[in-house]
């Protein structure tokens, strides 16, 4: 599964405006609308929260990877924002967050999801990679970079 192919137009937020952590993954999780319903939209929410509160996803570099499993959901969703200003996150290096990737799916799929979460570690550790991204303006432009970065990294 690559990751670029869970994102969409929808799902990216190239400039997010968010005061706070929880505002950053409500909207996030928010624009999961219409991919799932709502009572799933809302387990998805809750899984994030509780995720978060056992601890904090900011992993450091600028970068939290926000996750959580929820019972009822069939598959695999993620989200993708680049925050217009950085937000205090709780980050293991203290520092704050100005991206952020989320990444929910069925309570049942164990190792996929942490081969996922592997994945976009990995991808997101690239300075490199971060640093394109930072230079986007349109959803498109990001989802473009993650398919040439995922391809480059993960092919062969």
């Amino acid at each position: 599964m690559n990751i670029f192919s869970l994102l969409n137009p929808q799902t990216v937020l190239p400039n997010l405006e968010a005061s706070d952590k929880a505002e950053v993954l409500d909207k996030l999780v928010s624009s999961l609308e219409g991919k799932v319903s709502n009572g799933e939209l809302e387990k998805i929410r809750n899984a994030v929260f509780e995720r978060e509160k056992i601890m904090s996803t900011g992993v450091g570099k600028g970068l939290a990877i926000p996750h959580g499993k929820a019972a009822g959901i069939e598959q695999t969703y993620a989200a993708f924002a680049m925050l217009k200003n950085p937000v205090d996150y709780e980050a293991i290096d203290d520092e704050p967050v100005n991206m952020v990737f989320l990444l929910v799916g069925p309570q049942a799929s164990n190792s996929l999801h942490i081969k996922m979460l592997s994945r976009i570690s990995r991808l997101m550790n690239n300075s490199e990679f971060r640093s394109r991204l930072q230079k986007c303006d349109t959803a498109e432009e990001i989802i473009e970079q993650f398919k040439d970065q995922e391809h480059v990294s993960f092919s062969g």
